[in-house]
């Protein structure tokens, strides 16, 4: 998934000036821990959604194997983007105390890192789970490593559009965990995120525009400026909004989610219309943070209406 964790309190130093970290955490680090946990949250709404009612003894071990293998392949493919990033971290405020981007870690002990994880985890998901989901994950790794980090990112505007695929894919990694397809359900859930990733990353984008700028990549404040920008984010929180009413639609959820999932797009919507009249970085902030809690209050919602349907 695409989500970009905000800097730890220290970053505003200069990386320079940071003290070093211990290596154990040095290689946490990589792991980008709060991205991959909501990686994942969201396979684990799916796994949950795709058991009817409670959830067997067996079924929760299921549950606890798949994710522990989700979340190593996750980890290894954020350690992969801090790798082929490094020089472009260096230059950012936001990523520049990351330890590959500091020198602390060469290349060979992050690659190997990224290797062990991404093998670890397809091995738990093949073996204890099913080939299907290992297959799906590491197609996930391959989308958001390879065809997101190293060819859409440097090269297009709508990186975070086309990229934001593999970003979708843990609700999807979930249900075929437990069930060995992948129905519409997943699907739907896959849409929501893959709509929600656009406004939640261009609002980061709009008040971290000159550290992309610094860095040359082209994301779409930089090639198409603040107000275009502010647009395209009001305007995918409409299109999101209809996504998120599709669970109800299609039966997978009540009205306590319907409840939920209008209060959180109303909210969307109004950080968004003020982001888009009245620019300022306040503004884009609280509009990214706001996105995160959306996500995650919405698909809190899914899972405390399929327990009371």
């Amino acid at each position: 998934m695409n989500t970009a964790a905000p800097p730890p309190s220290a970053a505003p130093a200069p990386a320079a000036a940071l003290p070093s970290m211990p290596i154990w955490r040095q290689y946490y680090v990589l792991t980008k821990p709060r991205v991959v946990q909501l990686i994942v949250f969201c396979a684990l709404i799916g796994m949950v959604l795709a058991v009817p009612g409670l959830p067997s003894g067996a079924a929760l071990l299921r549950m606890a194997v798949a994710c522990a293998g989700i979340w190593l392949v996750a980890a290894a493919a954020a350690a992969f983007n801090c790798l082929v990033e490094k020089s472009i971290d260096a230059k950012m405020k936001r990523t520049a105390w990351r330890p590959t981007a500091r020198g602390e870690l060469s290349d060979r002990q992050a690659l190997g890192f990224s290797a062990a994880l991404c093998v670890a985890g397809s091995a738990i998901l093949y073996v204890w789970i099913n080939p299907l989901t290992m297959w799906l994950t590491f197609a996930t790794f391959v989308g958001y490593a390879v065809i997101y980090t190293v060819i859409l990112k440097p090269l297009t505007p709508q990186n975070i559009v086309i990229g934001g695929a593999s970003g979708a894919m843990p609700p999807v990694l979930g249900w075929a965990a437990m069930t060995g397809y992948v129905g519409p359900e997943a699907l739907i859930l896959f849409l929501i995120i893959f709509l929600w990733t656009p406004p939640h990353f261009w609002a980061l984008a709009l008040y971290r525009v000159e550290d992309y700028r610094k860095s040359g990549l082209p994301m779409l404040p930089v090639t198409h400026g603040n107000e275009f920008t502010r647009l395209q984010v009001l305007l995918y929180t409409f299109i999101l909004t209809a996504a998120c009413l599709l669970p109800f639609i299609y039966r997978m959820s009540g009205w306590v989610y319907l409840a939920a999932a209008l209060v959180l797009n109303a909210g969307f919507m109004w950080h968004a219309f003020r982001l888009w009249r009245h620019y300022s970085d306040a503004l884009a902030r609280k509009t990214f943070r706001f996105s995160l809690i959306h996500l995650s209050l919405l698909f809190a919602a899914l899972l405390v209406d399929h327990y009371l349907l």
